[in-house]
């Protein structure tokens, strides 16, 4: 399970898994990112992260508030091939990310403006490790009617690990087996559905993908799913 501690002493080249060198950011690639992220803050409100997978259930960054939010013009997708964390390159995975269209309800967190940098870097050295998301600065729609800016982890459909094929029929095999350092594939799937259930949230994307899965595992004594993390 992902820690602060984890995450602050994480070697990004083995901490997560193999991973190849021509995709892993550097340190100061990181940074770069991060700087030109907050450079393009829109205003001096306070800065919120959308979370809509394991940022959900464990976020790791400390927080001053923590909503039911809804982000419009994104849905959820395993379109990212997982080859590290919960899935190698023999054996790849699928993660979740956001592509264009549709709607996405999960959580919005505000940071603490005087810890900020801190809790970004944090979140940059979790999320950013091969640059595979677009972080972007969208709209919420808070549930207490509230609307905020909050940096949102978008797909980038131009890097090598992107996959089109979302179908449940291709992923739910490759979810069924995928495992690494990080526990199994489809532990992150379940406790995705747990959480989206938790909140009484609903997601297209999941039903028939947990159903398949569930089924492969049950079929399948070579599947096994430890208790979640």
């Amino acid at each position: 399970m992902l820690t602060r501690d984890f995450l602050r002493n994480a070697d990004c080249k083995t901490a997560f898994g193999s991973i190849d060198e021509s995709m892993l950011l550097t340190p100061e690639q990181r940074a770069a990112s991060l700087s030109c992220t907050l450079a393009r803050r829109p205003d001096n409100s306070p800065v919120w992260i959308f979370g809509y997978g394991s940022l959900m259930w464990n976020p790791v960054f400390d927080s001053d508030e923590a909503h039911p939010a809804t982000l419009h013009g994104y849905h959820r997708a395993f379109c990212l091939r997982l080859t590290s964390g919960r899935g190698t390159h023999a054996q790849p995975g699928r993660m979740l990310a956001l592509r264009d269209g549709g709607r996405t309800t999960g959580l919005a967190f505000r940071l603490p403006e005087e810890k900020l940098h801190e809790e970004l870097e944090l979140l940059w050295k979790r999320e950013m490790v091969t640059g595979c998301y677009r972080p972007t600065w969208c709209g919420l729609d808070l549930d207490d009617g509230r609307k905020v800016t909050a940096l949102v982890f978008i797909m980038d459909p131009s890097h090598p690990q992107y996959e089109a094929d979302t179908d449940y029929q291709v992923i739910a095999p490759l979810i069924a087996q995928a495992s690494g350092p990080l526990g199994t594939n489809a532990q992150y799937l379940f406790a995705l559905e747990k959480e989206l259930n938790n909140y009484g949230m609903r997601d297209d994307c999941m039903s028939e993908l947990v159903k398949q899965v569930r089924m492969l595992l049950s079929v399948s004594p070579g599947f096994d799913v430890p208790g979640l993390s």
